[in-house]
C-alpha cells in the first residue's frame, strides 16, 4: 500500500483548549459556571477567558513560561484552565494547603512569572515571596476576590503588593483574541508539583497530548453524558481536578463552584441544583456517609472517587444513600485516573456488602491507558494472578507525563528503558485480571486525599533536639483514610535535659510543616527495629500503626 504522510489538515495538535470553542458553539447560552449568586454561560466563559489570556499577553507572558494560581474552587479558578494555556503559559496550580516555606520553594523552582492569589491566601503568598533570597526576581501578583464578583461592587482589598484584582485585569482583555495554539502537542500545559517535596521538589510536567487523552478518556470511563451538573467538590489543584474542567466544556456541562468542602453546603447544593455528578477522595464518602443529618436523596448522584482505597463499608453506606459510587487509582504523574474498577451487569445482584468489596479494588486499564501490570521486582515479570503475589505497579500510556521538571535522574529512575512507568505502590492482580492496590510506596502516606512524604516529616523529627531516630507510616483512620504516624527513640539521658511529651512532639512539627502533614500519633521506643544492614523495617511499624487504630 502506498505510504502516505501527515499533512496539515490531519496532523493539528492535540489539544483541550479547542473544547471552549466548541461549547461557545454548542452550549452558548447553557449555564458554565454558578457560584453563589454569579453565574455565567459557555458563551461568557469563552470571552472571559479570551480576555484573560490577551490581557496575560500584554503583561509580557510569553509561550512556555510558567503561571501559577493559589486558589480555591472558584470561578476564576476555573477560567485559569483554559485562560492561562491560551496565552501560550504553562499552567501551575498550587495547593492552598501548603506552608509559606514549601509554596515559596515551588514557587522558585518553576520560576514562575506570575502568581493568581486568592484573598484568602494572600498573606501565605505574601510570606513565601518574602522568603526568596535576596536580589531574587519573585513574580509579579494578582489578586482573585471573588467576593467582589458575588457582591457586584469594588473589592476593599489592599493592593498594594499586587499588580491589579482579577477583574481589572481581565476587563483590560480583547475578547476576540485569538488564543496561542501549540506548537506541537508535546508542549508542556501544564505543571503540578507532587505533594511533600521541599527537599527536592518534583514537578510533574504534562503535555496537551497527555491533558486531552486524559480528558477524552475520563469521560467515557466515567460514561459522562452531555450536559451534566457538576459540583466542585474536589479541589482543582488536584492534578487539574483530574481533567473535569476540560471535560465539562467537552460536554456542556454545568460547573457549580464551591469554595471549600462543607458537608451542609454540598446537601444544600445538590438538592437545589439537581447536581448529577462530582468527585472526591475517600475522605469526602466518609464525611457523606457520616452526616448527623443523614437523609436519603430524591436522586442518583454519580461520585468518583480515586486515593487511598476506600474501606468497604464507607462505600456501602454511601450508596445506601443514592450516590454511586466509581473508583479508580491514577497519580499526578499520570494526569488523573488510568485505572478503574470497571463495572459489570451482574455485580448488581450481589449483597451491597461484597459489591462495596468488589468496587474497593482499583480495577483495570482505562481505555486510554494502554497497559496496567504488576511485576515482580526481582525478575520483572508480571506476578501470578492470585490476588496474594505482590508486586510493583507499573503503567505505560499516553497521559503520563513528559518527566520531572529540572529532574532527570529522578525521571529515568521511574521511566524506565523497557517502557513502564514505575509508580512506587505495591499491589496484586485477582483472577479476574483487576487490580488491588495492597500499600503505598514506602514514602507516601495519603491522608484526605494529600500526598505525604515521610521523609519530610522525619527530616523535622530528626532535627528536634532530644530525638535520637524518627520513622513515619501511615495509621488507618477511618476519617481520612491514612494519617502519619511517628515512631521515636530519644537520646540517651546524658544528652537528653528533659523528656518530651507526645504533645510536645505533635507541636515541634506543626509549627515547621504544614499542618496535613503534622504526625497525629506519635510512639515512643527504645530503638526502631532494623535490619541487619540497619535499615528502618517499615513493615513491621506499619503493623504496630494498623494495630493501634
Amino acid at each position: 500500500m502506498e505510504l502516505l504522510l501527515p499533512n496539515p489538515a490531519n496532523s493539528t495538535p492535540l489539544t483541550t483548549l479547542g473544547f471552549l470553542d466548541r461549547a461557545a458553539t454548542a452550549y452558548g447560552d447553557s449555564p458554565s459556571i454558578v457560584y453563589n449568586n454569579v453565574s455565567y454561560t459557555w458563551l461568557q466563559t469563552h470571552c472571559r477567558c479570551l480576555q484573560m489570556a490577551s490581557s496575560l499577553t500584554s503583561l509580557g507572558i510569553q509561550r512556555g513560561q510558567v503561571v501559577s494560581v493559589v486558589a480555591p474552587n472558584v470561578p476564576s479558578m476555573y477560567e485559569l484552565q483554559f485562560a492561562v494555556p491560551m496565552s501560550g503559559a504553562v499552567l501551575n496550580n498550587i495547593n492552598t494547603r501548603l506552608d509559606a516555606r514549601t509554596l515559596s520553594i515551588l514557587l522558585q523552582h518553576s520560576e514562575s512569572k506570575l502568581v493568581f492569589v486568592d484573598h484568602h491566601s494572600s498573606s501565605l503568598v505574601l510570606e513565601a515571596i518574602s522568603l526568596f533570597p535576596r536580589n531574587t526576581r519573585h513574580p509579579q501578583l494578582i489578586l482573585i476576590d471573588d467576593e467582589m464578583v458575588s457582591s457586584g461592587s469594588k473589592s476593599t482589598a489592599s493592593t498594594s503588593h499586587f499588580l491589579d484584582h482579577y477583574e481589572g485585569i481581565l476587563e483590560d482583555g480583547d475578547p476576540k483574541f485569538k488564543w496561542v495554539r501549540p506548537k506541537s502537542e508535546w508542549d508542556p500545559m501544564v505543571l503540578n508539583y507532587t505533594s511533600g517535596t521541599t527537599s527536592c521538589p518534583k514537578g510533574v510536567s504534562l503535555s496537551h497530548r497527555a491533558i486531552f487523552i486524559k480528558t477524552m478518556d475520563a469521560l467515557v470511563d466515567w460514561s459522562v453524558p452531555n450536559q451534566p451538573v457538576y459540583l466542585w467538590t474536589l479541589p482543582i489543584f488536584h492534578a487539574n481536578g483530574w481533567s473535569f474542567p476540560w471535560g465539562m466544556a467537552a460536554v456542556g456541562g454545568t460547573n457549580i463552584c464551591l469554595r471549600k468542602v462543607d458537608l451542609s453546603q454540598i446537601y444544600r447544593l445538590i438538592k437545589q441544583h439537581k447536581v448529577t455528578h462530582m468527585c472526591g477522595a475517600p475522605v469526602v464518602l466518609n464525611m457523606l456517609s457520616n452526616s448527623p443529618d443523614l437523609e436519603t436523596l430524591d436522586h442518583h448522584v454519580q461520585i468518583l472517587t480515586a486515593g487511598a482505597p476506600p474501606p468497604a463499608p464507607v462505600l456501602a453506606r454511601t450508596e445506601s444513600m443514592g450516590f454511586v459510587v466509581s473508583h479508580g487509582y491514577g497519580l499526578t504523574e499520570t494526569g488523573g485516573m488510568v485505572v478503574s474498577c470497571a463495572w459489570k451487569q451482574k455485580w448488581n445482584k450481589l449483597p451491597l456488602t461484597e459489591r462495596a468489596r468488589l468496587k474497593s479494588r482499583q480495577g483495570v486499564n482505562t481505555v486510554g491507558c494502554t497497559e496496567a501490570e504488576v511485576l515482580d521486582p526481582k525478575t520483572g515479570e508480571p506476578v501470578k494472578r492470585d490476588g496474594k503475589t505482590v508486586g510493583e505497579v507499573v503503567l505505560r500510556g499516553g497521559s503520563l507525563m513528559l518527566g520531572y521538571l529540572k529532574d532527570t535522574e529522578g525521571t529515568s529512575k521511574c521511566m524506565r528503558e523497557n517502557g513502564w512507568f514505575y509508580t512506587g505502590d505495591v499491589g496484586v492482580i485477582h483472577p479476574d485480571g483487576y487490580l488491588e492496590i495492597k500499600d503505598r510506596s514506602k514514602d507516601i502516606i495519603i491522608s484526605g486525599g494529600e500526598n505525604i512524604s515521610s521523609p519530610e516529616v522525619e527530616s523535622v523529627l530528626y532535627s528536634h533536639p532530644a530525638v535520637n531516630e524518627a520513622a513515619v507510616v501511615a495509621k488507618p483512620d477511618k476519617f481520612w483514610g491514612e494519617t502519619p504516624c511517628a515512631f521515636v527513640s530519644l537520646k540517651k539521658n546524658g544528652e537528653l535535659t528533659q523528656k518530651p511529651s507526645e504533645k510536645e512532639i505533635i507541636q515541634y512539627c506543626r509549627d515547621r510543616l504544614p499542618h496535613y502533614m503534622v504526625p497525629k500519633t506519635v510512639v515512643f521506643e527504645s530503638e526502631l527495629p532494623k535490619t541487619s544492614t540497619g535499615k528502618v523495617q517499615k513493615f513491621i511499624l506499619r503493623r504496630i500503626a494498623k494495630a493501634m487504630s
